[in-house]
């Protein structure tokens, strides 16, 4: 039977891998590599760089998978995000079929933690469900939460109090009054703007763990500004952005 790990491999930082995570790589014949593009070369190079550092006998092989092209949700959110990940089953699975030989190991190389806002184990249950034999195993890993929050030094977590982690599209709707620590991820259209209160600190970091983080920290009201000046530049800079950040109510203690 052909298996599969699914391996976190952390924020950026090739030193937040895991002794399981390193284990993990040296067992895999094929990597099955998503290619979104020109503009996350930059990834693709950084997930090379991960395997040349820790797998001791190259003999593996890099298989690019061109990722089908995501329609714009609309009023469809749901609907546009169940075709789009109908059409990775399928790409997926022909990649797998086609490269990966009974007995053999192909691995998925994911940022940060697998578990956390990423579909590659939905689409490897998927793949199961329609009939493709294959056992998979998945390897967590330092997710950008955790790196965002370490390299800011605050603790996610109030004493005793929940932190949500949510979307900027679900923060668009508003900063929930039974909460104080957001964390927000996927926040292509920087929803923070929206949110009106002078109480609110901002922990906000791109790129965090790689080269070129950049982190920015203060009261909402005061470093919004300055926040969508850097990211638009850097976002112009390099042609993609990776992005995430901290809200909190109070003096962020």
């Amino acid at each position: 039977m052909r298996k599969i790990l699914i391996i976190g491999i952390g924020a950026g930082n090739p030193d937040y891998l895991t002794v399981q995570a390193i284990n993990a790589l040296n067992q895999v014949d094929v990597f099955f590599i998503p290619d979104k593009g020109v503009e996350k070369a930059a990834l693709q190079r950084l997930r090379k760089d991960v395997c040349e550092r820790f797998i001791a006998d190259p003999k593996y092989r890099m298989v690019r998978i061109p990722m089908p092209t995501r329609t714009a949700a609309g009023a469809d959110y749901r609907g546009s995000v169940d075709k789009w990940h109908a059409e990775l089953v399928e790409a997926f699975s022909g990649f797998i079929t086609e490269e990966l030989g009974e007995g053999q190991c192909g691995g998925f190389l994911v940022w940060g933690d697998p578990t956390l806002y990423d579909s590659t184990l939905r689409i490897i249950e998927h793949i199961r469900k329609n009939g493709l034999a294959l056992e998979y195993e998945v390897i967590p890993g330092i997710s950008s939460v955790q790196a965002l929050a370490a390299r800011h030094r605050v603790a996610l977590n109030r004493i005793g109090q929940p932190v949500l982690v949510t979307t900027g599209r679900k923060l668009a709707e508003g900063f929930p009054n039974n909460l104080d620590s957001i964390v927000v991820m996927l926040d292509g259209d920087q929803a923070f703007k929206r949110i009106e209160a002078d109480d609110i600190d901002i922990y906000w970091g791109a790129y965090v763990g790689t080269e070129d983080e950049i982190l920015v920290a203060g009261k909402l009201s005061e470093v919004m500004g300055d926040i969508e000046r850097i990211r638009s530049q850097a976002r112009m800079e390099k042609g993609w952005i990776m992005d995430t950040y901290l809200l909190r109510k109070g003096d962020g203690k």
